[in-house]
């Protein structure tokens, strides 16, 4: 059982641990010879972290704490960290210290939060798989032996909260990833509305879906971080009532192709939360008919991809991942025209499933329809690519209209690990979080 946030929080205020010794512990889990903190971290442990944690319990010697006070988080490689490389898990950028802190970061670091290293993550963020060829891929913990996929692209991240490297994760989401690999490695994680945090000093993917999120033990860990680095007060999701939760769940689309084991996992989670009181209604979304409209030639992520690293790719492109090479150049085909005509298409759908999920609290399906694959089965470029895309498909829906979005643990203990995803409207975060925890509470009662 993870530990979360706040029972370390509360360990440290009692001086019965200090911000060294809960670092020492995370960074002996990162040196284990048996694990896989050498993939995880692929550029070793922050060289500041031993200081933070120093220095955090040196102020709290004089009563001096924030809401982090020497809690570890890792940070996706595609946040700027003063006085660390940005890498965004690729070989083409400057190997040049961050001469400031991402927006995101500055105020968890303010905060308190220990910074204990960048994770490792899919070349520029584009792909749902977690796979890089450049500094290796970490495996799932699930089923270690059979060599899985962590989920991408905030890979490490999940990866790092999981195996008890930090106490919580940074990453980014642009179609799922935070969520996909949360889901995989039996994490929850969280994906803001886009506007609601700065994503000032990223690396970007895509302008108009790229989104600020977090990986962590519980929800509550998830709302903590998510409200320090939107800049507003600290807050715990307040109970939310399961008596008459009104809850969608998705007629088409998130179920095509879904796995037995998924399915099965998905049907007994929502059964109890019928159970408990929450109104579930099936319901078809006008709106996510229309989704497909938004991907020709890569839709809205190739086009902006492309404008961001046309230059690189023009001197360096012996030095990209081939697979998220071909990606980006999807984003070539595009005419200013149909770029256009794609952004004016998305605002109209966002504005429409606003309507459509008006009668609703959260809409409620699986995070992705299948568990990890092997790595090893993803070498054919043709599966890779159906693979990819099938992760991506659930989540991405929230990043093409516009939501907020939660993955949460919802597999019996000991079987593979499976994500129930709640989905709110824009703006929402803070209450689809109380949901969230509140069905997180009830299906650790109830399992």
């Amino acid at each position: 059982m993870l530990p979360p946030i706040d029972a370390l929080r509360v360990q440290l205020a009692n001086r019965h641990l200090d911000a060294q010794a809960l670092l020492a512990s995370y960074v002996g889990n990162i040196e284990a010879d048996a694990g896989e903190g050498r993939r995880v971290f692929p550029h070793g442990i922050s060289p500041a972290a031993a200081t933070q944690a120093m220095t955090s319990d040196a102020l709290r010697r004089y009563g001096i704490a924030g809401p982090l006070s020497g809690i570890p988080i890792s940070v996706k490689d595609l946040f700027d960290v003063q006085g660390e490389i940005t890498r965004a898990g690729g070989r083409v950028l400057p190997e040049q210290p961050a001469a400031r802190d991402a927006v995101a970061i500055g105020r968890l670091r303010a905060a308190g939060a220990v910074f204990v290293g960048r994770t490792h993550m899919t070349e520029f963020a584009y792909s749902g798989l977690g796979i890089n060829p450049h500094y290796g891929t970490p495996t799932n913990p699930f089923d270690r032996e059979a060599a899985r996929i962590p989920g991408g692209s905030s890979s490490g991240a999940a990866v790092s909260v999981a195996d008890g490297m930090a106490a919580a994760a940074i990453g980014s989401d642009t179609g799922g990833s935070c969520r996909i690999p949360a889901a995989l490695c039996g994490v929850a994680g969280f994906k803001a509305t886009a506007s609601r945090i700065s994503l000032d000093g990223t690396v970007p993917l895509s302008s108009s879906y790229d989104s600020v999120g977090s990986m962590a033990p519980s929800v509550a860990c998830c709302a903590l971080i998510d409200s320090i680095m939107a800049g507003e007060p600290e807050a715990v999701p307040p109970p939310f009532a399961m008596q008459g939760l009104r809850l969608a769940v998705p007629t088409k689309l998130v179920f095509d192709e879904i796995d037995a084991h998924v399915a099965s996992t998905f049907e007994r989670a929502i059964s109890r939360l019928s159970a408990a009181g929450a109104i579930l209604r099936e319901v078809e979304f006008d709106s996510w008919n229309a989704l497909s409209e938004l991907g020709q030639h890569g839709g809205l992520v190739a086009a902006e991809a492309w404008a961001w690293h046309v230059n690189l790719i023009g001197s360096q492109a012996s030095q990209y991942d081939p697979r998220i090479l071909s990606r980006i150049r999807f984003g070539s085909q595009q005419s200013t025209a149909e770029y256009l005509r794609t952004k004016a298409r998305r605002s109209l759908l966002c504005s429409q499933a606003d309507v459509e999920l008006q009668p609703f609290d959260a809409v409620v399906c699986p995070t992705v329809p299948i568990i990890a694959p092997r790595i090893a089965d993803l070498a054919e470029e043709r599966v890779y690519v159906s693979t990819n895309r099938l992760l991506l498909r659930n989540p991405a829906i929230a990043n093409m209209l516009d939501l907020c979005a939660l993955s949460l643990p919802c597999h019996e203990e000991g079987h593979a690990p499976v994500g129930l995803m709640l989905m709110g409207r824009h703006m929402s975060d803070r209450r689809l979080l109380a949901i969230g925890a509140s069905v997180e509470a009830m299906l650790h009662q109830t399992g």
